[in-house]
């Protein structure tokens, strides 16, 4: 077993730092997208990813796997959009098991509506925040983690 490696004063501030940072905005942003729109994180999540690929739906599967969630999950969620009328999900006709999710003309009108209000919690709480060199270099910094991380996944 190998020794652990701690971090230091600084590196532990970074990373409390951006723990707590991450809490209270995505805390601030549900707030006021259930506030704005009566949408929560999730039902946002889920009509933006399909309202990208215009009419062409997504499969539950792969919206699943892109959002990082079970399938199950996805499903059970669905289902409570499908009762309030926000998507609608139809065989898949070249897999009889599998379900293809289209936003209902109710989906894209809650869509339109809370995307502006959302972007603007977005850019007021985080981007307007930050200063263009900062913002490249959260770009470059996401980006990296994102691609190691996925390349952990594809290793596994």
């Amino acid at each position: 077993m190998t020794e652990a490696r701690w971090l230091d004063d600084r590196q532990m501030r970074a990373w409390l730092g951006y723990r707590r940072m991450r809490l209270l905005l995505d805390l601030q942003l549900a707030r006021e997208l259930q506030a704005a729109s009566g949408l929560s994180e999730p039902d946002y999540d889920v009509l933006s990813n399909l309202s990208a690929r215009d009419d062409l739906g997504m499969r539950l599967s792969d919206l699943a796997e892109h959002m990082r969630w079970s399938k199950s999950r996805l499903s059970h969620h669905v289902t409570r959009m499908q009762q309030r009328g926000l998507v609608e999900r139809h065989e898949c006709a070249d897999d009889g098991r599998g379900s293809l999710l289209k936003l209902t003309e109710q989906g894209w009108q809650a869509i339109r509506e809370a995307a502006p209000g959302h972007v603007e919690s977005v850019r007021k709480h985080f981007i307007d925040l930050l200063t263009d060199d900062e913002l490249d270099a959260l770009d470059a910094l996401s980006h990296r983690v994102v691609d190691h991380l996925q390349e952990m996944e594809l290793n596994h």
